[in-house]
């Protein structure tokens, strides 16, 4: 879903753990740098990562029935400025917000979506959604900070905001330009045989697009107009790029679900690299990527990744902290699954256990304001009706995934 230091080294180094994070963020340190204030998930340094890896924690538990302590709910809301929008972290939140705090559009639009789902914050929410929109690109996307160029991963998170607080992404427009436009200029054309239907990050610095796994996955769930949290959508045949629609929302999913599916078709999983070193599972993106698939409709697609996730993700979740667990979370709640039986382990109990107990939790997961309808014609094609989108990574893979991060197949 996180930020800004030399964005290319960081995010390759991110990218081995594959957990959640902003964007452009840089690697949680293993080692806090900074006290673990009262209230937040993890025990990594939250510098880089605080409201995101809180935000996708709140998310996760409300979507399985818990209802998260109110000291966590307060850390969040906390954190954010007089104008609505968040950073990654601010220690000291008696001090008000000023021109040097790095605030980002990762940090804002993951908070709104953790807030708009837990419910009873809509002045919150409405501030942060009217931060979003002042500072929305001219093509219709978002980038990590403001003013920065559009990429798919930031554009898709908003979008997902936006969904969340009860918006029309397609209608959230500047100059003319919607969401969906923006992914538009990032999706890979089909004639492409390696890398079409797949999405870029951000074009280079000469305009070619390459295809990146994590981008792709954003923005399959961006075109859909659906955040982190969703159910699966109607099945369909196997997703082939197809040219024909690539105009449209929900071609433009299909071809991207369709890159995504040849991805992970041998290994159940997406590789990364450091330079120099072998290719590593990459978890975050893993998950993410059934995420979409499921988001799509291409449910039998996603069930080798999520069985390869069930029994293999365990050491990289207990690494990564919350975030992570989030991820493999709405994996298994995208496919149907029950997470408290994932792979032998109750991911529930094990996000719980990374911060303060919860007020309380269910024994089987519940259906929430986070779920959608299942719908051919879901978020994008909600937004399609309604006129005729988006999407950033990072290792603790996630979200960065390194949004702005790698440029992974």
């Amino acid at each position: 879903m996180n930020i800004r230091r030399s964005a290319t080294a960081l995010a390759a180094a991110t990218v081995v753990l594959g957990a959640a994070v902003p964007a452009v963020a840089a690697t949680p340190s293993p080692t806090p740098s900074v006290a673990i204030p009262d209230g937040l998930y993890g025990t990594a340094d939250p510098t880089y990562d605080g409201v995101w890896r809180q935000s996708l924690a709140l998310l996760a538990q409300r979507t399985t029935g818990v209802t998260p302590a109110d000291r966590a709910v307060t850390w969040l809301t906390g954190q954010q400025c007089a104008n609505g929008a968040f950073a990654a972290f601010r220690a000291d939140t008696a001090k008000a917000c000023d021109a040097k705090l790095l605030v980002d559009t990762n940090s804002t639009a993951a908070a709104v979506q953790a807030l708009a789902t837990l419910g009873g914050h809509q002045a919150a929410t409405e501030k942060a959604v009217t931060w979003l929109k002042s500072v929305q690109n001219a093509d219709g996307g978002w980038g990590y900070a403001p003013g920065g160029a559009s990429d798919a991963n930031s554009t898709s998170v908003v979008a997902g905001a936006m969904a969340a607080a009860g918006q029309q992404p397609t209608e959230v427009k500047k100059a003319g330009k919607s969401p969906y436009d923006a992914l538009l200029k990032l999706s890979i054309p089909c004639d492409d045989d390696v890398e079409g239907g797949a999405f870029a990050y951000q074009p280079d610095k000469k305009g070619a697009l390459a295809a990146n796994a994590d981008a792709t996955a954003a923005g399959v769930l961006g075109v859909l107009g659906k955040g982190f949290v969703t159910t699966a959508g109607k099945t369909s045949a196997a997703p082939a790029c197809d040219s024909a629609t690539a105009d449209t929302p929900s071609g433009l999913a299909r071809n991207g679900a369709a890159y995504l599916a040849g991805a992970v078709l041998a290994d159940g999983f997406l590789k990364s690299a450091l330079p120099g070193a072998e290719d590593q599972p990459d978890y975050g993106n893993t998950a993410d990527t059934v995420v979409a698939l499921a988001a799509q409709g291409a449910t039998a697609q996603a069930e080798k990744p999520l069985a390869w996730l069930e029994w293999n993700s365990a050491a990289w979740a207990k690494q990564s902290g919350p975030a992570a667990y989030a991820q493999l979370i709405f994996a298994a709640h995208a496919m149907g699954a029950d997470p408290r039986h994932f792979g032998g382990a109750d991911l529930v109990a094990q996000l719980d256990a990374t911060g303060p107990a919860p007020q309380s939790t269910k024994a089987t997961g519940a259906d929430t304001e986070a779920d959608e309808k299942d719908d051919s014609d879901s978020g994008y094609g909600v937004w399609w009706t309604v006129g005729v989108f988006l999407v950033a990574g990072i290792g603790i893979g996630f979200l960065i995934s390194g949004r702005g991060r790698k440029q992974q197949p």
